[in-house]
């Protein structure tokens, strides 16, 4: 009889090691969920405007902060210091001026970033785009042109002034003297 509660004890000892790894399981899904703050982030910028799928906007737009566009913009958008985004389901008729400019969704018109401009995967543009940084994912549609160095208009008109007095050198020395030597 002492060797039935024996057993009975070992088969009531196993089932206690097996249940403290489910909670060690458990413990690193509990670890993954995003914090309250990144589901802030990812819903909506820091301190933006939002003109909602449903709005439509004729006119000029500027302002003192972030832009998310999810409806439809017509005329010209002028947040130069600030960030415009271009929701999925946003379409702009408008040219954009902004720091940043991240485009999800349709945009017919120039685009100017002070620092970057993006054009995500489902992003469609087609215009001008001027920034000095540019990033275009793969899968989005782009058409037009893009100047990555705005700063090269404002060296332009210093340098035909240093280009004319190399110009006016060989003349008055050596004859025969070939330019593209130097």
């Amino acid at each position: 009889m002492f060797e039935r509660n024996k057993d009975k004890g070992k088969a009531s000892e196993r089932p206690a090691p097996a249940p403290a790894p489910a909670p060690a399981a458990a413990t690193p899904e509990v670890a993954p969920p995003p914090s309250p703050s990144q589901y802030q982030q990812l819903s909506t910028p820091r301190n933006a405007a939002v003109i909602g799928p449903s709005i439509k906007i004729k006119g000029e737009v500027s302002g003192d902060e972030d832009l998310v566009i999810r409806g439809t913009v017509e005329g010209s958008i002028d947040l130069a210091a600030h960030e415009v985004t271009v929701g999925e389901s946003g379409k702009v008729k408008a040219d954009i001026k902004g720091r940043t400019v991240i485009v999800n969704g349709e945009v017919t018109g120039d685009i100017t970033g002070g620092e970057k401009v993006i054009i995500a995967k489902t992003g469609h543009v087609r215009g001008n785009i001027i920034a000095p940084r540019m990033t275009l994912e793969d899968g989005a549609v782009f058409k037009g042109s893009i100047d990555m160095d705005p700063g090269e208009k404002n060296a332009a008109k210093p340098a035909p002034a240093p280009a004319a007095k190399p110009a006016a050198a060989p003349t008055s020395s050596a004859p025969g003297l070939d330019l593209k030597s130097g």
